[in-house]
């Protein structure tokens, strides 16, 4: 009976550990998004922009006089 118990209080441990990692883990991953999400937001507004000066600058231009 002692020996289940020293097993199972190992066990726990192990659990304990393993989940203090992937909290850690989660926590590192989440922080990896955020900023992947924010890039993507100025580099989809730096598309946007340059889209719009673009288009701008098609209608400057003058038509093929074919």
């Amino acid at each position: 009976m002692e020996n289940e118990l020293n097993a199972l209080e190992g066990k726990i441990a192990q659990l304990i550990q393993v989940n203090g990692q992937l909290r850690a883990e989660n926590h590192q991953l989440r922080q990896e998004l955020a900023h992947a999400l924010s890039s993507n937001r100025q580099y989809s507004d730096k598309m946007n922009s340059a889209k719009a000066r673009l288009e701008k600058l098609l209608v400057t231009l003058p038509e093929d006089q074919t």
